[in-house]
């Protein structure tokens, strides 16, 4: 395999209700899964590509569990990435030069029967993951907009992490409220509101979450 690592942060938002069942391995909250992450990274490269400063985005939906299959995914790549860049971005997003079942990305490859063709635009990501709050803009595919819980007994917000030390896509997530709407370019349709934020950091190599 190429050699690779990817660092950075990340804001995503799915279908599901606050307390995602995925992160539990449980059922989709209503049944099937819908929605999208997007990536700042920091550092990062795929052999002697440096990746550092771009952004990615992937969209997915799967008709139920994303273990069931019959998924399908589309991946947006900064459109500043070079031609190296590009190919090396898809590749990772797809799954590949990765061990088998070593990250979300390669399970979501795995589980999907439809690659719709990858985007290359401006991607605008705004995040604070401490403060759980995150905007998003992809011209004509996506936009986005994470903000913390807030009870509906008070007007305060609430916070709560999951933290999952084994896992395949982070260790640790801020958890909040997520709102976005897909564009007449995307292939993947979204209209989610008020459902699961997720906020993190994130450190993926070819052999699956790099731990601290």
């Amino acid at each position: 395999m190429i050699d690779w690592s990817i660092e950075g942060s990340s804001f995503g938002n799915c279908n599901c209700g606050y307390g995602c069942p995925c992160q539990f391995e449980d059922l989709p909250t209503h049944g099937h899964c819908r929605g999208f992450e997007a990536l700042s990274i920091d550092t990062g490269h795929f052999g002697d590509i440096r990746l550092d400063g771009l952004r990615i985005a992937l969209l997915y939906a799967w008709p139920g569990p994303i273990f069931e299959g019959g998924g399908e995914l589309q991946a947006v790549i900064d459109e500043r990435a070079a031609a190296d860049q590009r190919d090396a971005l898809e590749r990772v997003l797809h799954g590949e030069e990765t061990e088998e079942a070593a990250t979300h990305w390669w399970v979501f490859r795995a589980m999907s029967d439809l690659l719709h063709p990858t985007l290359y635009r401006p991607i605008d990501l705004d995040l604070d993951i401490e403060a759980r709050r995150a905007r998003l803009s992809i011209p004509g595919v996506l936009t986005g907009e994470g903000r913390p819980i807030r009870p509906p007994h008070s007007d305060g917000e609430h916070r709560v992490r999951i933290q999952i030390p084994g896992g395949i896509e982070f260790e640790l997530a801020e958890i909040g409220s997520a709102t976005s709407r897909s564009g007449a370019d995307s292939a993947i349709a979204l209209d989610l509101s008020d459902s699961y934020g997720q906020f993190n950091r994130l450190h993926h190599s070819g052999q699956g979450v790099v731990h601290a």
